[in-house]
């Protein structure tokens, strides 16, 4: 935990002298990979703990992503790298697990930027991830997050202009391909969540003022915001928000069997203020769920395709 507390102490520093990014910036080439290494057991079962998944049995699909979290923050904390890190929100995520792991499993770990997007808030950079077993890629993910800032004229009129091709019907759901780093539109497309209106509640959650605290300590991710009120309130936060990996994770917990599950997609629609009581919705099987709020409102909405 050493290197990330120094990564993001570095982050608050260099963080204001990073403004909003034009349009035509592009993001560094880097590409940062940690050598093949086995799971530790104690970590992941404190994770387990934290987030709801059974004691043995397959790695959780979303513990590579916690894994290479290291690795993101030292891309995100480099000189190039052209946004703040204190105060990135997470706005969505796909996982694609190629098959079974075992936390027995060495995993080789690659992390790179892959593309800028204008954002009605400011700007938001993809974040691909890669992870390897015997040189085999297993599982690999993609997520979006969010710096939020006023937006150049420039920026508002592209992303008005990608916000409208959006709402066009389309014959299938966008994928998000590789792209060269820089903005791109094939490189900004985000996963398509299924509409979640409706869905029954399967569980209510209680989660605790402390949440953001110790997910922080079993994944890495200590960004203010997550933290305390005192912390949260300069990036717009009246109280600390829960993590939205935290919230993956739990609702992936309750969809059953990993080694079944094809793709999870995920949109992440609006902060969880804590402490909070939460609703797990599903169809059942979990192939669409979101985590509702007491008010009713979606704070998650994601989607699961099944093998077979």
């Amino acid at each position: 935990m050493t290197s990330l507390s120094a990564s993001l102490v570095r982050g608050a520093l260099s963080s204001p002298f990073k403004r909003a990014v034009r349009p035509d910036v592009t993001l560094p080439p880097s590409r940062l990979t940690r050598p093949a290494a086995p799971v530790a057991p104690g970590p992941l079962a404190a994770y387990g703990r934290v987030c709801g998944f059974p004691e043995s049995g397959p790695l959780p699909l979303t513990y590579p992503h916690v894994t290479a979290f290291p690795l993101t923050l030292r891309l995100m904390t480099a000189r190039a790298f052209p946004l703040p890190v204190v105060g990135l929100v997470h706005t969505w995520i796909e996982i694609t697990p190629h098959r079974t792991m075992r936390p027995t499993e060495p995993l080789e770990l690659t992390v790179y930027a892959d593309g800028l997007a204008p954002h009605r808030r400011g700007t938001e950079v993809t974040m691909a991830t890669e992870a390897r077993v015997g040189g085999e890629l297993v599982w690999e993910s993609r997520s979006g997050y969010l710096s939020r800032h006023r937006q150049t004229a420039a920026a508002a009129t592209l992303d008005q202009a990608s916000a409208s091709q959006a709402s066009a019907p389309a014959a299938a759901p966008p994928t998000a391909p590789a792209a060269a780093p820089g903005i791109a539109a094939q490189s900004v497309a985000q996963p398509a969540v299924p509409a979640a209106d409706s869905l029954p509640g399967l569980a209510e959650w209680w989660l605790p003022g402390d949440l953001g605290r110790r997910y922080g300590a079993v994944s890495g991710d200590r960004n203010p915001i997550h933290l305390y009120p005192l912390t949260a309130r300069p990036f717009g936060f009246p109280r600390a928000i829960a993590h939205g990996m935290w919230s993956v994770a739990r609702c992936l917990a309750e969809v059953g069997d990993p080694a079944e599950i094809r793709c999870v997609r995920a949109e992440f629609r609006a902060p969880v203020l804590l402490p909070a009581t939460v609703t797990y919705a599903a169809d059942g099987p979990g192939n669409v769920f979101e985590l509702r709020g007491a008010d009713g409102r979606a704070h998650l909405v994601g989607s699961v395709d099944r093998r077979g």
